[in-house]
C-alpha cells in the first residue's frame, strides 16, 4: 500500500532501480556535477568544495589564536615579566578569546557538518549551496579582517566578552572596540545562514526511507546544534548592534547615568553566551557519538536514550546563561533557580559520556588516533563537567569567579568537549575527502603531546585560581606561591603547541583534496558517507533500512554504485536531488540545484566591505557597498524560481515526482519561515531589553503617546497581513489578471507597513522624546530603527515582484516567489504591531 506522497514501502524489499543502466549514464553525471577549473574554484558551491575550505578556515584561525596563547603563557611564565607589554596583552587577550569562541569553535563545527551531512543523509548536496558558498566567504573576509586588526594596533583591549562601560567610548574611544561589535555581529550572520542550511538539509534531504529513529546521530546533533543558533545567536547580534549604536550615536542603553544599565549587557551576552558552550559541544559530542561505534565495532548502546539527552541539553542550556552572572548581586530566587539549571543540565550531558563508556566497554575497542582522541576528550571533558558543578554552586563561585580556576574549568571544558572530538573527527573523516589518510605514527604522537601538553597547561591554573590569582591579569607580582605554577603552564602550552605543529606537518605530508580518488573508509565506519563518492555525491540514493547501513547490508556500496537506488542519473539534465517528508522521508518532489556562481562570492565581499567601512566611519562608501550587496543577493535570487522545462521526473521504481513544490512543501518556505524566526528573537530580545530597563528605573520613564494613532497604526499593519496572504491566493486563482491583481495586492501590502511605520516614527518624534536623551527614547527608537531594516526590505521585495511580474514570471504554477515575500510581509506587519504596542503600553499613555 502506498503512502500519500506515492511511496511504496515494498520497495525497502527491492531495488528501486533495475536492469542494465545506460553505458552514458555515469559519465553524463559526472559531466553535469564537474568541479571548477583554474581560478574557478572561487565559485565552488558543492559542499566537497565549501566544506573543505569552510574546516581549513576554521583550522586556520585555532592556530592563529593558539600562537597569540603561547605568547600569553609566555608573558605569564615568571613574575613581573616586560615580554609583552599591558596594552599589547590586553590586545592579544581579546583576539585570542574572541577567535576560539567566535571564529574557530563554532565555525568549525558548522563547516563539519555542510562537508559531512550531504553524504551522511544520501543527498547529491544540501539544498541552500550557494547560501553555504555565502556563508563560508562572509566568515572568511570577516574573520581576517578582525584579525588583522592586531597587526596594526587596532585590535579590541576590552575582552572577549566586552563588557561596558570599559567597552563604552569613554573608556575604549578609538575604533578597537568597533572591530570587535561589527566584525562579531557580522560573523554571526554566517553563522545563521549556515543554520538556516542545516536544519533545512536535514529535515528535508535525506534519503528515502532514512526516517527519524535512523537518522545518524551526528546529524541529529547538528540539527539541535543550528536550532539553538536560530535562538541564541540573535542575542549577540542584538546586543552587538545597541554597543555599537551607543558608541557611535550616543543613545544610552548600558550608561547608568540616562537610565541605562550595564546589567542588560550581560544578560544579552551570556543568554548566547552560556548556551554557545553547549553549541559547541553537541556537533562535536554527535561526531563521538558516531565514532565510539567504529572504534569500538559496535553498535552505539543507548541511541535513544542519547538523541534524548541532546535534545534535553539543549532546552536546558537557554536556562543557564546567569550562571555568569552570581556575582552582581541577583535576588536570591534568581540565583537558587540558575544554580540548580546549571547543575541540572550536567544530566543530559552525563547520560551521552555513560553511552560512550558503555559501548566501548561492550565492543572491541581499537586505539587507532581517531579512538585515541575519543578516549582523551572523555576523559578531559569528564573533569570540566566536575568542576563545572563546582561553580554552578552559588557559594564556591562567589570565591571562584573572576579566578584562574574559570580558567581551568573553561579550557577544560572546550578543550575535552569540542578540540579533542575536532581532532578525532579529522583523523577519523579525513579519509573521505583526500587520496591520502594522516600518518597513524605521526598521529599518536600528536596525540599524546596534546594531551599531555592540555594537562600540564591547565591542570595547575585550579591551584593557581584557589591561591587567588585573578583572571585577565598580564602580570603578577612575586612571592605569592603563584611562580612555579604559572611556569609548569607555560611549558604545558609550548608542548601543546609542539603538537599541532606536528599535526600541520602531517597534513602538509598527506592531505590530498579534490583528487580522483579518496583513501576511502579506513577505519571501517558504518555510515553513507563511506560510500564511493564524487562531486555528486552517491551515484545512487539508496533506500534506508537500519541506523547502521554499510554494517547491515554487505552490498549496499555495490549496488549504490552499479546505480540500484534512485536518482542514478540526471532526471532533468541539471544538478538536482531529491527532497523527502519531514518525518518519513518519503520523496516529495525533485529539487533541481543551481551550478557554481560568482554572485554569493560578490554578495559576500561587498557585504564584508559595508561592515569593513562603518568600522572606520566611512559611511556613504558604506551605503554603496551595501547597495551592491544588495544587487548581487538580487541577481543570485532571480534565478531561483525560474520555469522548470520539465515538470515531473521519474527517480526510480516508477515513481514520479513534480520538479517544484510551493507552500509549506517547498524548502524554500522553510528557509523563510526559520529566518523570520531569527527576526522574531531579535525583536523580543529588543522587547526585554525595554520591559527590563523600564523595571530598572520605572520613575525615569514619561507617558507614551497613545489614542487613536495606536490603534489606526495596528489596524494598518493588520490589512497589510491580509492584502500580502491574500496576493498569493489570487495569484493560485490563475485567472486572466490574477497576476496584475496579485502583483497590486503585494505592492500595497509593502506600502502600509511602510505607511504605518512612519505614522508611528512621527508620533515618537512630536512626542519630545529623543534617543540620545534617555535609555527610554534610545530603546523605542531602537526598536522603530529594527523594524525601519524591515520595512526597507519590504519596499525591495514589493520591487522585486513588480519587476518578476514584468518580466512574465508572476504565473500561478510557480508562486514560491509569492509566498516567500508574503510570509516576509506578514511576519513584518506583525512586528510593526508589536514595536507599536509594547512603548505605548509601559509606561503607559
Amino acid at each position: 500500500m502506498k503512502s500519500e506522497t506515492g511511496f511504496d514501502p515494498a520497495l525497502y524489499d527491492r531495488f528501486p532501480t533495475t536492469g542494465e543502466r545506460p553505458p552514458d549514464e555515469l559519465k553524463d553525471l559526472e559531466k553535469i556535477w564537474c568541479g571548477p577549473k583554474g581560478w574557478q574554484w572561487i565559485t565552488a558551491i558543492n559542499n566537497n568544495y565549501i566544506g573543505v575550505y569552510y574546516v581549513g578556515a576554521a583550522m586556520l584561525f585555532f592556530v592563529l589564536a593558539g600562537a597569540l596563547a603561547v605568547l600569553m603563557r609566555t608573558q605569564l611564565a615568571v613574575p613581573m615579566n616586560g615580554f609583552l607589554p599591558q596594552e599589547t596583552y590586553n590586545q592579544f587577550f581579546t583576539v585570542h578569546g574572541t577567535t576560539m569562541m567566535f571564529l574557530f569553535a563554532v565555525p568549525a563545527v558548522e563547516a563539519l557538518g555542510v562537508l559531512l551531512l550531504p553524504q551522511m543523509l544520501g543527498a547529491r548536496d544540501l539544498p541552500f549551496p550557494r547560501l553555504s558558498a555565502y556563508a563560508f566567504w562572509a566568515y572568511l573576509i570577516g574573520g581576517l579582517f578582525f584579525f588583522s586588526s592586531i597587526f596594526f594596533g587596532l585590535a579590541p583591549n576590552g575582552g572577549w566578552f566586552m563588557y561596558p562601560p570599559l567597552s563604552s567610548m569613554a573608556f575604549s574611544p578609538g575604533i578597537n572596540a568597533d572591530f570587535w561589535l561589527l566584525g562579531i555581529g557580522f560573523i554571526e550572520i554566517s553563522a545563521i545562514a549556515g543554520a538556516i542550511e542545516i536544519i533545512v538539509g536535514v529535515l528535508r534531504t535525506r534519503a528515502p526511507g532514512m526516517t527519524l529513529d535512523k537518522l545518524p546521530i551526528f546529524a541529529w546533533a547538528m540539527l539541535i546544534f543550528a536550532c539553538m543558533i536560530i535562538i541564541a545567536f540573535p542575542s549577540i547580534i542584538l546586543s552587538t548592534l545597541l554597543l555599537e549604536i551607543e558608541r557611535a550615536f550616543g543613545w544610552p542603553f548600558f550608561d547608568a547615568l540616562k537610565g541605562g544599565d550595564p546589567l542588560l549587557w550581560q544578560h544579552l551576552f551570556w543568554f548566547f553566551g552560556h548556551p554557545e558552550v553547549y553549541i559547541i559541544f553537541l556537533p562535536a559530542a554527535g561526531a563521538m557519538s558516531t565514532i565510539v561505534p567504529a572504534v569500538a565495532r559496535t553498535p552505539l548502546v543507548g541511541y535513544r536514550l542519547v538523541v534524548l539527552a541532546m535534545l534535553a541539553t539543549g532546552f536546558i542550556s537557554f536556562g543557564v546563561w546567569a550562571h555568569h552572572m552570581f556575582t552582581t548581586g541577583m535576588p536570591t530566587i534568581s540565583t537558587s533557580f540558575f544554580s540548580s539549571a546549571s547543575m541540572a543540565v550536567s544530566l543530559p550531558a552525563g547520560v551521552q559520556v555513560f553511552a560512550w563508556i558503555a559501548t566501548l566497554a561492550a565492543g572491541r575497542m581499537r586505539f587507532n588516533t581517531p579512538g585515541l582522541f575519543v578516549v582523551g576528550g572523555l576523559t578531559i571533558f569528564v573533569m570540566g563537567g566536575l568542576t563545572g558543578v563546582m561553580v554552578a554552586m552559588v557559594p564556591f563561585d562567589w570565591q571562584a569567579h573572576d579566578s584562574y580556576f574559570i580558567v581551568a574549568h573553561l579550557h577544560y571544558v572546550l578543550i575535552g568537549g569540542m578540540v579533542f572530538p575536532m581532532f578525532a573527527a579529522i583523523y577519523y573523516w579525513l579519509p573521505m575527502s583526500s587520496a591520502r589518510p594522516l600518518s597513524e605514527r605521526v598521529g599518536k604522537w600528536v596525540f599524546w603531546l596534546m594531551f599531555a601538553g592540555m594537562h600540564l597547561t591547565f591542570l595547575p591554573m585550579h591551584l593557581t585560581g584557589l591561591m587567588g590569582m585573578p583572571r585577565r591579569v598580564y602580570t603578577y607580582l612575586p612571592d605569592r606561591g603563584w611562580e612555579i605554577p604559572n611556569l609548569i603552564s607555560t611549558v604545558g602550552a609550548f608542548v601543546f603547541a609542539g603538537a599541532v605543529l606536528l599535526w600541520i606537518i602531517d597534513m602538509v605530508r598527506n592531505f590530498r583534496p579534490f583528487g580522483p580518488r579518496e583513501a576511502g573508509n579506513v577505519f571501517d565506519g558504518p555510515g553513507l558517507e563511506w560510500l564511493p563518492t564524487g562531486l555528486y555525491s552517491l551515484r545512487s540514493i539508496p533506500v534506508i533500512r537500519s541506523l547502521y547501513p554499510l554494517w547491515d547490508d554487505k552490498d549496499l556500496e555495490r549496488n549504490v554504485a552499479e546505480g540500484r537506488y534512485f536518482l542514478p542519473n540526471s532526471a532533468t539534465g541539471e544538478r538536482e536531488t531529491i527532497v523527502t517528508s519531514t518525518l518519513n522521508a518519503e520523496p516529495q518532489y525533485l529539487q533541481r540545484m543551481p551550478r557554481p556562481s560568482g554572485w554569493p562570492v560578490w554578495a559576500a565581499i561587498f557585504t564584508a566591505v559595508f561592515f569593513m567601512l562603518l568600522t572606520v566611519k566611512g559611511y556613504w562608501p558604506a551605503v554603496v557597498s551595501g547597495v551592491l550587496a544588495v544587487y548581487c543577493i538580487i541577481q543570485w535570487c532571480w534565478f531561483l524560481d525560474a520555469p522548470q522545462p520539465v515538470k515531473e521526473a521519474d527517480i526510480g521504481a516508477g515513481i514520479i515526482v513534480p520538479t517544484y513544490a510551493s507552500g509549506p512543501s517547498s524548502h524554500g518556505w522553510w528557509a523563510m519561515i526559520i529566518t523570520l524566526i531569527v527576526g522574531g528573537m531579535v525583536v523580543a530580545l529588543m522587547g526585554f531589553s525595554y520591559v527590563f530597563l523600564w523595571s530598572r528605573n520605572p520613575d525615569l520613564w514619561r507617558p507614551s503617546p497613545g489614542g487613536v494613532s495606536m490603534i489606526g497604526i495596528v489596524s494598518a499593519y493588520a490589512l497589510a497581513a491580509g492584502l500580502a496572504w491574500g496576493a498569493c491566493r489570487v495569484l493560485r486563482l490563475d485567472r486572466p489578471r490574477s497576476a496584475p491583481i496579485s502583483t497590486l495586492m503585494m505592492l500595497l501590502a509593502a506600502a502600509l507597513v511602510a505607511g504605518a511605520w512612519g505614522v508611528d516614527l512621527r508620533a515618537w518624534l512630536g512626542s519630545g522624546l529623543r534617543p540620545e536623551v534617555s535609555a527610554q527614547g534610545a530603546t523605542v527608537y531602537a526598536l522603530l530603527s529594527w523594524h525601519g531594516f524591515f520595512v526597507s526590505v519590504a519596499a525591495v521585495m514589493g520591487l522585486y515582484a513588480v519587476l518578476r511580474w514584468l518580466t512574465g514570471h508572476a504565473v500561478a504554477e510557480r508562486p514560491s516567489t509569492w509566498d516567500v515575500i508574503a510570509l516576509f510581509l506578514v511576519y513584518s506587519a506583525g512586528q510593526g504591531a508589536f514595536v507599536a504596542l509594547l512603548p505605548r503600553l509601559f509606561p503607559g499613555g
